[in-house]
């Protein structure tokens, strides 16, 4: 059994070294699980030229893209700790995320040099391009340089006063999304990795037949971890979206390309294809698909089903986030466990316990706090021993979700602990009122929030998007959230917009909406 990632890949090599591991979204550019082995090994034999050593952060600027795989499976084989960060950051967020993980170099793909030169010139480490070419022998080879600097100088990252990371406590440093604080760095280790992907392919029982499109981003733990890192241990076979990113319009040509029988998304994504399906969706459906997942925000029950019926496939929703890397729980496929829809199903490899303010356990169909542990969870953040110590208490780590589990053991969420809404005494849960006003035939999605109140000290909000063709009033969703909801719980003032605000993970924005708002009423 695989000790590390590294090795992960090697078995599936020996096991499958013909199979197809990797492919662009045109089928262009592919790479079985041999010669991404090869040629992951060969790039880690040239990085000491590169001045990259063992236990050295260094960061993947990259779209979803082979190149991106390469260079992650690159820098573990040569014993770096990969750090996946977004391309779209700004250059001050980049330069304070490669500060915060002392990077010593930057992995660009050949493709977005231009793109990261022109905008980060501020950056001072040395920078290396990849390039993956398909070759006249017919396989694809890979090309790794050094590029100009875009700064005005080389040299090691400043990290503001950080300790050197140890050699060989992490594989991967992730970076959470920081919708309430400045992003933490996560390490995970081939350990952590290897128990979630574990459970990953367990619960969906994941095999060389199985291929995906890959439509998350690769910088994220879903798309990473659950997308990428779960195939490749299953032997199957991940495709890359054209442009380096999910697009609407290609993603079921793009699925037919690849033959995928699964896929995994947010709900945005999820709602997205919903909305599009009368005229994009195959018209003779879509066989192949066994299952879509769904993570990393809620998705509505009644969203849930239509997809079902508009798709012909199970809808799995699943539970996980950094700290976790990432899964910690999902529904099982049809027939290996009872349907229910509203729940974010079992655990896959986790201890998972519903807690008490007193930090005893909840019992069935109690809210508490929802505290992990396991093989998949950090042992705490880089750097950072207050965070550490906020949120890890005795080898468990306190997510800050609240939520409860039935008597079957499926759990259940109801919110964020930070996000609770206390209305003169009354406690109001913003997850509960956007799951009821999506519910609304009407109402495509909804996000709720809290606003400050001179009577009750704070109040509850909402912005909902409505449905193609759909109408419906203010007053007439307040009658019908009265119907579900205590009193007190009712939005104050319900808004219609275009779009809700979303984190990079797709998890709805509810302080970015309130300023949104705020600054829409002052107009």
């Amino acid at each position: 059994m695989a000790a590390t990632i590294t090795q992960l890949l090697e078995e599936s090599a020996t096991r499958w070294p013909e199979q197809v591991a990797l492919s662009d979204s045109s089928g262009d550019r592919a790479l079985t699980y041999r010669r991404l082995g090869d040629l992951a090994g060969d790039l880690a034999g040239q990085l000491p030229r590169h001045r990259i050593a063992d236990g050295d952060p260094v960061a993947i600027v990259s779209d979803s893209c082979i190149e991106y795989v390469l260079a992650l499976f690159t820098l573990l084989a040569a014993g770096a700790r990969a750090v996946p960060l977004n391309p779209a950051l700004a250059a001050p967020q980049l330069i304070s995320r490669l500060g915060d993980v002392r990077a010593r170099a930057v992995i660009v793909p050949e493709h977005l040099y231009g793109d990261f030169a022109s905008t980060h010139n501020a950056v001072e480490l040395p920078v290396l391009t990849l390039a993956v070419t398909p070759g006249p022998d017919g396989r694809c080879h890979a090309t790794l340089s050094s590029a100009p600097v875009p700064g005005p100088g080389r040299g090691p990252g400043q990290t503001r006063g950080l300790e050197p990371p140890h050699a060989g406590d992490a594989a991967i440093l992730m970076l959470t999304s920081g919708t309430t604080a400045a992003p933490k760095v996560v390490p995970l280790t081939d350990a952590n990795l290897l128990a979630s992907i574990d459970g990953i392919r367990s619960i969906y029982q994941l095999t060389p037949e199985d291929a995906t499109l890959l439509v998350m981003p690769l910088f994220h733990g879903h798309g990473l971890i659950a997308g990428l890192l779960a195939t490749l241990a299953s032997g199957g076979a991940g495709f890359m979206p054209g442009g380096g990113r999910f697009h609407a319009g290609r993603f079921w040509q793009e699925m037919a390309v690849a033959r995928a029988t699964w896929y995994t998304a947010v709900p945005t994504i999820h709602q997205i294809l919903l909305a599009r399906a009368g005229s994009e969706y195959p018209a003779g459906g879509y066989p192949n698909l066994r299952f879509a997942r769904s993570c990393s925000a809620p998705l509505a029950p009644a969203v849930q089903q239509d997809l079902e019926s508009a798709f012909s496939a199970p809808v799995l929703q699943a539970y996980g986030m950094t700290e976790t890397a990432h899964q910690v729980a999902s529904n099982p496929l049809p027939g290996n466990g009872p349907d229910k829809t509203a729940s974010v199903g079992i655990p896959t490899g986790t201890q998972i316990q519903v807690t008490r303010p007193d930090s005893n356990p909840a019992e069935p169909g109690e809210t508490g706090e929802i505290w992990i542990r396991g093989a998949a969870v950090t042992s705490g953040y880089l750097a950072n021993p207050q965070a550490t110590a906020d949120s890890f208490t005795a080898g468990w780590f306190r997510t800050g979700d609240l939520g409860h589990k039935d008597a079957d053991g499926y759990l259940f969420l109801t919110g964020r602990v930070k996000e609770i809404i206390n209305r003169g005494g009354e406690k109001i849960s913003p997850a509960a009122v956007d799951q009821i006003l999506q519910s609304n035939p009407s109402v495509e999605d909804a996000l709720s929030f809290g606003v400050p109140d001179k009577e009750y000290g704070e109040d509850i909000q909402a912005a909902v998007v409505l449905r193609p063709g759909h109408t419906v009033t203010e007053a007439e969703l307040k009658d019908y959230s009265r119907s579900r909801l205590s009193p007190f719980e009712v939005p104050k003032r319900i808004f219609f917009v275009a779009q809700l605000p979303r984190t990079e993970k797709g998890t709805g924005d509810r302080r970015r909406l309130s300023a949104l708002l705020e600054a829409r009423e002052k107009l």
